[in-house]
């Protein structure tokens, strides 16, 4: 126990690299609450592929450039995890065939 491991994520073994053909320009009227975009605010869209979440990066009028990109793509991730407890796997654990947190599965 207490033993500490650093990894760090490349976006390619994270949330991939950012892919500027997913910034788009939309017509501000096809938002519900036009009055309400604002940059930074975060959506889904229903597109043919199904929900696709993005991002306001920009409104400009009645432009509004979203990223659909997940914000983390491009990033390098790096996190730091400390051994704090073991303990032996649960039955359900073991069947499931992954660890458990507190109260139980949630899938």
């Amino acid at each position: 126990m207490g033993e500490e491991r650093e990894f760090t994520l490349t976006p390619d073994k994270a949330y991939g690299e950012r892919d500027e053909d997913l910034v788009q320009t939309a017509s501000l009227d096809q938002f519900p609450d036009s009055e309400g975009v604002k940059e930074g605010m975060m959506g889904v869209a229903q597109t043919e592929h199904g929900q696709m979440p993005f991002t306001v990066t920009s409104v400009e009028g009645d432009q509004v450039t979203i990223d659909y990109n997940h914000q983390m793509a491009g990033k390098t991730l790096r996190f730091t995890a400390k051994v704090i407890e073991v303990r032996t796997a649960t039955d359900d654990e073991l069947s499931h065939g992954h660890a458990h947190g507190p109260g139980g599965h949630h899938h």
